[in-house]
């Protein structure tokens, strides 16, 4: 009995082997408990408020530890920031007091992140013992729900929003756990409205939708990027130099695939997630390697992101007001923090100056050359589909630096693209790895699959009886369990 008790606290403690993520058992079973007591809280507006935020925190101890103070002290400083900006005394320094707390919020980012990565370039110019390195934990999700709280300052300041009266509104806005530790990002316009109407009702569309959501979400991740990325993709990644130029093609088609199968497969579940508990988001992937230019990439990539640094960094460097060539300027500062936002490397600026370049090009062609067009709707059929090969190689070529572990790696797997790339192999390594060649196919047809086969399907999914519904959810379940390693997989966007 003392062991049983003993293995179900450790369960239930911050283990920081094990991160409470969407694909475990644990959490499936924490959900399914929450879930039942929620379901009687229809009506009841404050219990629900109070109920779910603390569900969240201990969502968050689970998956970040004693960080989970810094959540607090995030809400709370930027609660009581939004509130200073709606006082009369405050009414000639409100610039001051949102500028006290994005230095707050942003020292917070860049200790946690950046430390180590300054420190690195400080050794480097002044000597490799200048400074000591330093063993910073870095919480998960921090990235998110900064910019989340800081959207909030920010909308408050521009008059777009009033701020909230009541702390426990704003804690469950921040800490919200369907998207807390990645995404996607809420505007506080968007979700804040919802938070309090009531009753809470789930249709039966917001019901089947996110089964729909949850399934394809855990089929996206646990089938094909967990185990693409195991089997394959990790082992190119990891020593380049080994595998053929045709191998490590294959591997960056593979990342490609990984990385958009594993945070689509995120927001898929949080989505899904935040509809059985009757909240609606907009979705935050859209099927981006359809995309027949860079522009049009970035409006179906990682959207919630996308459209905060447009809104909040973009906008406020200038944008377009000031000139085409501070337009072009203004998009290359953008994408280089925005490379930055997802890590600390030099590889991740690479990867964001490919970004920022690749759209100030598009921007000048355009303006340059009518028959160039922002997305691949407005062209005609053969320009869409040479558009979406060139947009796709393009990002591909980007994915090599955001992936490697260093830019050598990254340049010793494009010399073995180029120079070794020995397509007499082909036949031998497709069969050797035919499980993940299949998959491939797999991914790759269901991403481009058309949009209106897509929705049949979710019509399908909402349509069908309660049982059915069940069902579905259960294979998937039941399939994920046959092919998960035996360690926890964390969602890639959980470093970032």
């Amino acid at each position: 009995m003392q062991e049983t008790i003993q293995t179900v606290l450790h369960l239930l403690t911050y283990d920081p082997k094990a991160p409470l993520i969407f694909s475990s058992g644990l959490f499936l079973f924490l959900f399914l408990g929450f879930s039942l007591i929620f379901s009687f809280m229809s009506k009841r507006t404050m219990l629900r408020i109070v109920y779910v935020t603390l569900f969240s925190l201990y969502f968050y101890y689970k998956s970040s530890g004693l960080y989970v103070g810094l959540l607090l002290l995030v809400a709370t400083l930027d609660y009581g920031f939004a509130r200073a900006m709606a006082l009369d005394r405050f009414k000639k320094c409100r610039g001051w007091v949102l500028a006290t707390s994005l230095v707050v919020n942003l020292g917070m980012l860049c200790y946690f992140k950046y430390t180590n990565f300054f420190i690195d370039i400080a050794n480097t110019v002044w000597g490799k013992d200048f400074l000591e390195f330093r063993n910073i934990f870095l919480p998960i999700g921090i990235s998110f729900f900064l910019f989340q709280s800081m959207s909030y300052t920010i909308d408050v300041y521009r008059k777009k929003i009033t701020p909230l009266t009541h702390w426990i509104d704003y804690l469950f806005f921040v800490s919200f756990f369907p998207v807390l530790v990645a995404g996607p990002i809420i505007r506080a316009h968007d979700f804040i409205p919802q938070i309090r109407q009531n009753p809470l009702k789930v249709t039966k569309e917001m019901f089947g939708t996110a089964i729909f959501l949850i399934a394809s979400g855990l089929f996206k991740k646990c089938v094909i990027s967990d185990y693409i990325s195991l089997n394959f993709v990790d082992r190119i990644f990891d020593n380049p130099l080994l595998y053929s130029g045709f191998e490590n093609l294959m591997g960056l088609y593979g990342y490609a695939l990984q990385i958009y199968c594993d945070f689509s497969g995120y927001s898929d579940m949080a989505l899904g997630i935040a509809l059985l508990l009757g909240f609606r988001f907009h979705k935050n992937f859209d099927s981006p390697y359809k995309s027949a230019t860079i522009t049009e990439f970035w409006r179906r990539w990682h959207i919630s992101l996308s459209s905060w640094l447009k809104d909040y960094l973009y906008i406020s460097l200038g944008g377009n007001r000031k000139g085409r060539f501070r337009q072009y300027i203004n998009l290359l500062l953008t994408m280089l923090l925005g490379g930055l936002w997802h890590g600390a490397a030099f590889r991740f600026i690479l990867w964001g100056g490919l970004h920022g370049t690749a759209l100030a090009i598009h921007k000048f062609v355009m303006s340059r050359f009518s028959s160039f067009k922002a997305i691949g709707a407005e062209m005609s059929p053969l320009r869409r589909v040479v558009g979406i090969l060139f947009t796709f190689h393009l990002v591909c070529l980007s994915w090599i630096f955001f992936r490697a572990d260093s830019i050598t790696i990254g340049k010793q797997m494009l010399i073995q693209i180029f120079t070794n790339f020995n397509l007499a192999l082909a036949p031998n390594v497709v069969w050797g790895y035919l499980a993940i060649f299949v998959l491939f196919l797999v991914g790759y047809v269901l991403h481009f699959t058309p949009e209106k086969w897509e929705l049949k399907t979710q019509k399908f999914v909402i349509n069908t009886h309660f049982m059915v519904k069940a069902i579905i959810l259960i294979v998937i379940i039941w399939f994920v369990m046959q092919i998960k390693s035996a360690e926890i997989q964390p969602f890639i966007y959980f470093q970032f």
